[in-house]
């Protein structure tokens, strides 16, 4: 406030001629203050990083601004436990969850709303609202009816929790820590504490809260100001922003344009030594003007990270120079910003001095006319006295640019902001996946979400229709799910279909197919599954809108089969990764199941899905290769095994039996008449001719035999033959 002061003290002392020198004095009192090189304002970085620390001052944000803000209450780590299973066949073991309560104040003045809030980096809310990570989240902007936030109050006591009018802070209630290594996270928010850019002047007359008024001033998008003087701020943005401060009917007015004082002419100039060359001398200073300007900001489109924006100029010099904004600005203002600066450098580089008369006395510091015989407009930067005569010194304006600059940001290495969405949920009793003979069915869960960016969801199971529930752990990693749009047709499992094709569509825009050779097939590559039917696809050719035509088609794979010609419209597509599986722990005898998944964009119910558990992958395989001969006036039909055990199919060896014993047995379907059943403990039977003396007797034409495989946890499908006997 050195020239308010100043002016009133030179009035007091020397009356109008007084108070003209006074306030000539301080404003030149003023610009030293204001010298870059004293600079104490905040910088790029210092509230990248959350405090908890007592005493720390807290910010008043303007404008959009990412803040770490300053820990006020918190609670002791929540612990829950619960027991989930450690994989098939393994014991169930306790895990340890964490979750944190915790409020985080952000502004020492009101705010409007907070935006994305990051957390040790990563999103933690997106643009749109949406929560990465379990939490109940709580605003408070600081107005003066600003409410006791419940948790505090319930925690602390009514009476000793205030409602921190005037404080804007945010609560999080039960947020889950498992992302963050079980401990709270730097979290970091994008904050919007007035609609639109920030007029410098607004802002310093708000800090200043009198004293102080402001006319058109430059525009920033936003600004965290922490405890220190207007003064100090003011300084730090007048480096970039170059703007003026004068006095005012008493006070000081903040503005970038100078009191317009008219014209001069050359009638104004004092002579001193009779010749017309003294009254106008030019003084340049081009080589104190970089070739380079830079300005570093904090851009919003880069998750304010720093921005760099350039202004170059053919100035004869070679140096550079860069300026620190601590202050946030979208590219286009930042470039236009940086490229004022210099062109008002380079203009001010050029200084005249003028002798004026006495009369000229209260032209003050900062203000602007016109010189004669320029086209330019100029400003007074210093006012002595000599000879009783002024000599005054003004300094070239920039013309303002009619065209506003526009600057690109960069490509930056913000996260991508992507939607949880629903879950999608897909039961599986899948097939043996592996060589080794299972021992309890393997029912999978498949998840994931129509948006790309959904992660993961908590599960429940159900063996008993929903009358009771217990936990099931996590979903894997996000599956590769999609829709069959058209209907697989049936085919042999023994070639290669080249008859049918398939045409699915993906769940999101982020899943994608690949065709695989022979060789990578043979390994289990492009494996699916289809309803029942676990397939495999050699070409996968992309359509429009996610949608592939999936052909090269091997069926029935995995003892699937029997279930080629059981497909509708409308069926699950899954591509089995079994890093993208959760196998559910589930006894054999189940027949039922019915599983919850509950994520970030479920609701409270959550999604359900049901499915009958046959135990595919417990269950031997069916027998194949049926042949009859005749033997002693009957048949005898002979079959070759198949194990869940030996998957390869060797020359001259048997595959191991995978099963406690070798057991087959045999429906008996007459074309009329009573059915009947036999068992055998080798692979062949012998329908004898007393059978079929009686068949034959009775009217019997053909019958119907289905042959399937007793093993340790069930049957197998069965496999068909039909034996003639008229």
């Amino acid at each position: 406030m050195a020239t308010l002061v100043l002016t009133v003290a030179g009035s007091i002392i020397g009356g109008p001629i007084g108070a003209a020198i006074g306030a000539a004095i301080g404003q030149q009192v003023d610009q030293r203050l204001f010298a870059p090189k004293g600079r104490t304002g905040p910088r790029l970085g210092d509230l990248a990083v959350q405090t908890s620390t007592y005493g720390t001052p807290l910010p008043k944000l303007f404008g959009k601004v990412r803040v770490a803000g300053s820990v006020i209450w918190a609670t002791d780590l929540v612990e829950s436990r619960r027991k989930v299973s450690s994989g098939k066949g393994q014991p169930k073991s306790t895990v340890f969850s964490y979750s944190a309560n915790v409020a985080i104040a952000l502004s020492a003045r009101p705010i409007g709303s907070v935006g994305r809030i990051w957390a040790d980096g990563k999103l933690l809310r997106g643009a749109a609202g949406d929560f990465k990570t379990p939490c109940q989240f709580r605003l408070y902007t600081g107005g003066p009816d600003q409410a006791v936030d419940p948790l505090i109050s319930a925690m602390e006591g009514v009476e000793q929790t205030p409602a921190y009018t005037g404080l804007a802070y945010a609560v999080f209630e039960d947020l889950a820590l498992e992302d963050y290594g079980n401990r709270i996270p730097s979290l970091s928010f994008e904050v919007i504490a007035e609609d639109g850019p920030v007029a410098l002047g607004d802002m310093a007359v708000e800090l200043a809260d009198d004293g102080l008024s402001a006319g058109p001033t430059p525009l920033i998008d936003g600004m965290a100001v922490t405890g220190e003087s207007v003064l100090a701020v003011l300084a730090t943005l007048r480096e970039a922003m170059p703007f003026r401060i004068h006095p005012q009917a008493g006070n000081l007015h903040l503005t970038t344009t100078g009191t317009d004082s008219g014209s001069l002419t050359r009638n104004d100039l004092v002579v001193r030594t009779g010749e017309e060359a003294t009254r106008w001398q030019s003084v340049r200073k081009a080589g104190d003007v970089p070739a380079m300007l830079a300005l570093r900001y904090n851009d919003p489109d880069r998750d304010y990270q720093p921005g760099l924006q350039r202004s170059l100029r053919a100035t004869g010099a070679r140096r550079e120079a860069r300026i620190d904004l601590a202050a946030t600005l979208t590219a286009d203002r930042a470039r236009g910003t940086v490229q004022a600066l210099h062109k008002a450098l380079a203009a001010g580089s050029d200084e005249v001095r003028v002798s004026l008369p006495w009369r000229w006395l209260g032209l003050s510091l900062g203000s602007t006319l016109t010189l004669p015989g320029s086209a330019y407009r100029w400003q007074l930067v210093s006012l002595t006295f000599e000879g009783m005569a002024l000599d005054a010194r003004f300094r070239q304006e920039a013309l303002a640019d009619t065209i506003a600059p526009t600057g690109t940001a960069g490509r930056g290495v913000a996260e991508a902001d992507r939607l949880h969405g629903p879950t999608r949920l897909v039961l599986m009793d899948l097939p043996p996946l592996s060589d080794t003979p299972a021992t309890a069915p393997l029912v999978a869960v498949a998840a994931a979400g129509p948006q790309e960016g959904w992660r993961r969801a908590a599960l429940l199971m159900s063996r008993d229709g929903g009358a009771h529930w217990e936990d099931a752990g996590e979903t894997a990693a996000p599956a590769l799910i999609g829709t069959c749009l058209s209907v697989l047709g049936a085919a042999g499992p023994h070639l290669e279909d080249r008859r049918n094709d398939l045409v699915v569509q993906l769940l999101n825009a982020g899943m994608d197919l690949s065709d695989a050779d022979a060789a990578a097939m043979a390994d289990g590559a492009n494996s699916a599954m289809i309803g029942a039917e676990m397939i495999q696809f050699a070409r996968a050719e992309p359509l429009a809108n996610g949608h592939y035509r999936l052909s090269g088609l091997w069926r029935g794979r995995r003892g699937t089969e029997w279930a080629v010609a059981l497909h509708g419209s409308g069926e699950d597509f899954v591509l089995l990764d079994q890093d993208a599986l959760r196998l559910l722990d589930i006894p054999n005898g189940t027949t039922a199941l019915t599983v919850s998944a509950t994520g970030l964009g479920d609701g409270d119910d959550g999604v359900l899905a049901s499915i009958p558990a046959t135990g595919q992958a417990t269950r031997p395989l069916s027998p194949c290769h049926i042949n009859m001969e005749a033997e002693s006036g009957g048949v005898r039909l002979r079959w070759t095994r198949r194990s869940r055990n030996g998957w390869r199919w060797d020359d001259a060896v048997d595959a191991p039996l995978g099963e406690e014993q070798e057991r087959y047995g045999i429906d008996i379907i007459p074309d009329t008449g009573v059915p009947r059943y036999a068992e055998s403990n080798e692979p062949a039977w012998l329908y004898d001719a007393d059978q079929r003396a009686e068949d034959l007797a009775a009217g019997v034409t053909q019958l119907q035999v289905q042959i399937f495989q007793i093993g340790t946890f069930g049957r197998s499908a069965s496999a068909n033959s039909t034996i003639s006997i008229a």
